[in-house]
């Protein structure tokens, strides 16, 4: 015979004070949990979503990042007669050898210096990634000091506002546009002519980082591959735009994700003493009930039942607070370093579905761990003893 759950949910109300510590200390849990999750989440979206399943990376073999790779103006001709390359407006094949810089700009808010990508261009860049739509302004003009900034840029940073004259290589640039690349980490960085760039750094004129290719299809990556890594001119490696940067967020989302866990877990022992503390209140404080129940004829195993859906009830009620305290950072736009190209990208939390039912999930765990040994605790109290405490 099972003990009717509005038995469970009437303790709860009369209870409220002491059951109060206990869902306040799961809230708080559950919000730190799904707070570092969403940042982790946040992070690796904005990598991912700046890559394209029908785009191609082409770099030097070896490397790991666009930063360690080098690519000659003789290797991207070679790229540029390859198969699997859809063609531009013009007729030309939707190729985009780039150039990439790390420069050190003023922040607003702490008003030091941060590392900022910017990335040097070629024509083609916009047919390429059709993502990027220029917001703001126009387009830089080829060969001019001119930039367009994404539109992170001028929150985080000083003196990038359109129209703007910010100095940085030792040359003063004009921001002409403010591009929109839709939450990407090209939100985060610096787009000017590729060879305006080299020379404002004193780099050879046509030398490149990585060159980017349109597929004419999402399939034709094995065709591209084959037609570039049997070409004896060529020493380099083809991989899919949205697998480079996929892997690219997994060490920053790796060790967001593990001090995430850490910080949960700590706070998360809290809360089960927290539970047990008042289950073990809760039992002292109904001897009397539970004598009755168990004279009734009510079996441990539903006594135990009883207090474990309890327990959990609390911890219910706690996920759900937590949640609901966690969820306005969502949208919340912050920055973080990215360890595998040492500039600061920007990205929002994001709260998602999943990761509301996994701090529920972490509640409940919690309480189930909370609630177990005091439903064990409670189940075995003699009936003589429990009604001579009356």
């Amino acid at each position: 015979m099972a003990i009717p759950i509005i038995y469970n949910i009437r303790s709860i109300i009369i209870r409220w004070a002491s059951n109060s510590v206990a869902v306040l200390g799961i809230a708080g849990v559950v919000a730190v949990f799904v707070a570092m999750l969403s940042m982790a989440r946040g992070f690796e979206a904005a990598l991912v979503s700046s890559g394209s399943p029908q785009n191609a990376m082409v770099r030097r073999g070896g490397s790991s990042s666009e930063m360690e790779s080098v690519v000659t103006l003789s290797q991207v001709k070679v790229i540029s007669d390859a198969l699997g390359i859809a063609k531009g407006y013009d007729g030309n094949p939707l190729v985009s050898p780039e150039v990439i810089v790390i420069a050190s700009l003023p922040q607003r808010s702490t008003n030091t210096d941060a590392l900022v990508q910017i990335r040097g261009i070629s024509p083609h860049t916009f047919e390429i990634r059709t993502t990027v739509k220029i917001a703001r302004g126009r387009c830089f003009t080829p060969g001019l000091p001119e930039l367009i900034v994404g539109q992170n840029i001028p929150k985080i940073y000083r003196g990038f506002e359109l129209g703007a004259q910010p100095h940085f290589g030792g040359r003063t640039w004009t921001v002409v546009g403010i591009m929109d690349a839709g939450g990407s980490a090209f939100d985060s960085e610096i787009w000017c002519d590729g060879l305006v760039l080299n020379q404002t750094y004193k780099r050879p004129a046509f030398i490149y980082q990585s060159v980017t290719v349109r597929l004419t299809s999402p399939y034709a990556l094995a065709e591209l591959k084959n037609s570039i890594t049997s070409d004896p001119r060529l020493t380099v490696q083809v991989e899919r735009e949205t697998e480079y940067y996929e892997r690219q967020s997994q060490m920053v989302t790796t060790i967001i994700k593990v001090l995430g866990f850490l910080v949960a877990l700590v706070m998360g022992i809290g809360a089960v003493f927290g539970a047990l503390n008042t289950m073990y209140s809760a039992i002292s404080a109904r001897v009397r009930e539970i004598a009755t129940m168990r004279a009734l004829g009510f079996s441990e195993w539903s006594i135990i039942v009883s207090f474990i859906c309890e327990s959990m009830f609390i911890a219910l009620l706690g996920g759900i607070i937590g949640c609901i305290i966690v969820f306005p950072i969502n949208g919340y736009t912050t920055s973080t370093i990215n360890w595998q190209t040492f500039s600061n990208v920007a990205f929002a939390f994001r709260i998602t579905p999943g990761l509301l039912a996994e701090g529920i999930i972490f509640a409940l765990l919690m309480g189930l761990i909370g609630g177990l040994s005091p439903s064990i605790r409670a189940s075995r109290l003699p009936v003589s003893v429990a009604l001579r405490e009356l």
